[in-house]
């Protein structure tokens, strides 16, 4: 009985650890937050969902840094996710000479609440 219990509880938490909490609602962001939902829009938008976990020419965005890893297997931390944004990676264009340090802290920002 006491296997069983256990089976199950494992069973549980490992499908429990597929769910990821939705994001922060946009209401809810903060002057940062909003400035680098603007960026996503602007250019993250057309190749990733942010608030939809599918695909759309690239992964999607939503629960990154909810993660252990990213799609590619890399940690799922600041440093590698701005290494990616900033120079690109497969087909995904180096974004390095579009976006100013704050543009790429307030996206940050933002991509944390996703």
């Amino acid at each position: 009985m006491i296997r069983v219990l256990s089976l199950f509880i494992l069973v549980g938490a490992l499908v429990g650890c597929k769910s990821v909490a939705p994001p922060t609602p946009l209401g809810d962001l903060n002057a940062q937050q909003m400035h680098g939902h603007a960026v996503y829009e602007a250019h993250c938008a057309q190749c990733h969902y942010d608030r939809k976990n599918a695909a759309l020419h690239g992964p999607a965005m939503i629960g990154v840094f909810k993660k252990p890893y990213l799609s590619s297997g890399a940690p799922a931390n600041d440093e590698r996710v701005t290494a990616t944004i900033v120079h690109g990676r497969n087909l995904m264009p180096a974004m390095g000479n579009t976006l100013d340090q704050q543009d790429l802290d307030d996206l940050l920002a933002y991509l944390h609440t996703l």
